[in-house]
């Protein structure tokens, strides 16, 4: 892995989205669909996605939200949905990467590539950027809540747990695992009594690149619009702050 810090690059935006209780919501929602689609909608069963509908209700999120979320992931009452990521660009020649599950691909692709027109971007052909990505899951432990923690635990940890790598800045230690990973990693580190700002399976940007402040405000419209479109779970972009 390289030396970059997802963690701190995403901090401005995280800030921004959690003062909007919707996108609190919409983080959610993704990762009640990905856990119960991973291991299955029972909570019982599935402790990754008990984690995060105990945080769903820490968070206040209403329970027809929840029970939304994983009766996309478990085609309950005869939903059939479809997911499908869009690639495309934004400003700058940002990568976009745009996941999404729908019942209805023409309404969701008109609204993706509006979305892109509407802030100078342009919505791509299959394959067009996901190659600058890489599927990883990822976890973080932020530092300034744990004090006490020190690199050498939570790399040894971390490690015997099946993790990849461990990244340490001043800010957070950050693990990486493979996908299929991701669910025995946290539950094991969760068991070991460690908690995290962050745990997802996420598109990790290979080279991200530096942009203008002009072209940062476009994009993170570009990222809001497109996030507060129903359909989609999750937005991946290239830039870096």
């Amino acid at each position: 892995m390289s030396g970059h810090s997802k963690w701190h690059n995403i901090q401005g935006r995280k800030n921004a989205q959690d003062a909007k209780r919707g996108k609190i919501f919409q983080k959610l929602a993704h990762d009640l669909y990905v856990a119960a689609k991973a291991g299955g909608a029972d909570p019982e069963m599935n402790a990754s996605l008990r984690l995060v509908v105990d945080k769903a209700k820490a968070a206040n999120m209403p329970k027809d939200n929840i029970q939304r979320a994983l009766d996309k992931a478990s085609g309950a009452g005869g939903a059939k949905f479809e997911e499908v990521t869009y690639e495309g660009y934004g400003t700058a020649g940002v990568a976009v990467l745009v996941e999404a599950s729908t019942d209805n691909i023409n309404r969701t692709v008109s609204s993706v590539r509006n979305s892109f027109k509407h802030f100078g971007g342009s919505l791509g052909t299959s394959g067009s950027v996901a190659f600058q990505f890489d599927r990883k899951g990822y976890l973080v432990i932020d530092r300034s809540e744990n004090p006490d923690l020190d690199e050498d635990t939570i790399l040894e940890a971390a490690l015997e747990a099946g993790a990849e790598d461990v990244q340490t800045s001043d800010e957070a230690f950050e693990i990486y695992t493979e996908p299929s990973d991701f669910q025995t990693v946290e539950a094991a580190l969760t068991e070991a009594g460690y908690q995290f700002a962050d745990a997802e399976v996420s598109m990790i940007a290979q080279n991200p690149m530096a942009i203008s402040d002009e072209d940062r405000e476009k994009l993170d419209s570009l990222v809001d619009e497109l996030e507060e479109n129903e359909d989609v779970l999750a937005v991946y972009t290239t830039a870096e702050d």
